[in-house]
């Protein structure tokens, strides 16, 4: 079982609100031993991050036999899988989830174009407009103030 003495949040960040799902993924965290650590890490110990990366590969490749069979609850089982495994992985590293999404949606809001239309790929992905501003996923962290 990991250390506790330092590596413990005692419940939502005093930084700002916390969603729920934070506070759920903490509590199951909590419950099994797992780190919820409140402060990031640059990196965790191999075999830490080895079982982060094949949960989320068990649960993408899930995502991905449901798409492929049209199972839609096996689909939206898939994608809370998903989303709960990346708040429990963010909880590993001390990344608050929740700062670095607004942050991230921040950033995607500036990718219109200068006359407010979407720029597109041809696969339908949205690009960068000449107003694209990058995350700045240091101060989501906190870590530009270090």
């Amino acid at each position: 079982m990991p250390e506790r003495a330092d590596d413990e949040r005692p419940g939502p960040s005093d930084a700002g609100p916390v969603s729920r799902i934070a506070d759920q993924v903490a509590a199951f965290h909590r419950a099994y031993g797992l780190p919820v650590r409140d402060r990031p890490v640059d990196a965790l110990e191999v075999g830490e991050m080895a079982l982060r990366q094949a949960l989320m590969d068990e649960e993408v490749g899930e995502l991905r036999e449901a798409a492929l069979a049209g199972d839609l609850i096996e689909v939206a089982d898939a994608l809370a899988d998903i989303v709960y495994i990346a708040y429990g992985t963010a909880h590993v590293y001390g990344i608050d989830l929740d700062a670095v999404l607004d942050e991230v949606h921040d950033s995607n809001m500036t990718k219109l174009g200068p006359d407010g239309r979407v720029l597109r790929r041809a696969d339908g992905k949205v690009l960068k407009g000449p107003d694209y501003r990058p995350p700045d996923v240091a101060r989501a962290l906190g870590l530009d103030e270090v």
